[in-house]
């Protein structure tokens, strides 16, 4: 555990983007399998986010994981997506 200070004085903020760069990584973790697992609801999830933050080429690899899901693991994904943004 960290025990100690930030100097806010010379600290580097975070760019804008940096946040879609971490949603989309989280996209290529459940759509590679790197878990042992492939999870395309996962997958589709963190790209529908990456992608709202105009990460383009989120948009690509959601288009193409949703052409290996059902309407119905789509629909859960979309639901997790904006339950994610409503709490963050």
């Amino acid at each position: 555990m960290f025990q100690g200070t930030f100097d806010m004085e010379t600290a580097t903020p975070i760019d804008a983007s940096a946040l879609s760069d971490v949603l989309f990584e989280r996209g290529i973790y459940w759509a590679s399998g790197r878990s042992g697992v492939v999870d395309l609801v996962a997958a589709h999830k963190w790209f529908n986010l990456a992608a709202l933050k105009r990460r383009k080429d989120a948009v690509t690899l959601r288009q193409e994981v949703a052409g290996q899901m059902s309407e119905a693991e789509i629909s859960v994904a979309q639901r997790e997506a904006r339950a994610w943004v409503s709490t963050h």
